[in-house]
């Protein structure tokens, strides 16, 4: 793999994580507003500004896995969407004050590893 579709690759994964956040994010505030004002959780999550903007960074991810899937094969890419699963949980737990347990952790842990080994695999 090259280093240009190395970083196009970690692009793709790093803002398909990023739209994931923004969304969960824009939806807690969309569902707190809708309880608490009453009104309809699909128009408060249309006119919710992290919502708009958490679609639009997805969308931009799912253009540049696209573009990824062109130029590296499933066998390596598809992987990488594991650390995706691994910065979903660390900006859960930090960002979004989500509660994480040791088991998560270690099943994240265990997804890393499971990454390594699928690219240095690819490197022999």
């Amino acid at each position: 793999m090259t280093l240009p579709s190395l970083v196009l690759l970690l692009f793709a994964v790093f803002s398909s994580a990023a739209g994931q956040i923004m969304l969960k994010h824009g939806m807690q505030a969309a569902a707190t507003g809708a309880a608490r004002a009453g009104g309809s959780l699909a128009l408060r999550a249309a006119t919710s500004p992290w919502v708009v903007l958490g679609l639009a960074v997805f969308a931009i991810s799912a253009v540049a896995w696209m573009s990824t899937l062109a130029r590296v094969p499933l066998s390596i890419a598809y992987p990488f969407n594991a650390l995706g699963y691994l910065l979903i949980v660390l900006a859960g737990s930090t960002l979004l004050h989500e509660r994480t347990s040791v088991w998560t952790w270690a099943g994240s842990l265990l997804v890393v590893i499971g990454l390594l080994t699928v690219f240095l695999g690819q490197r022999n």
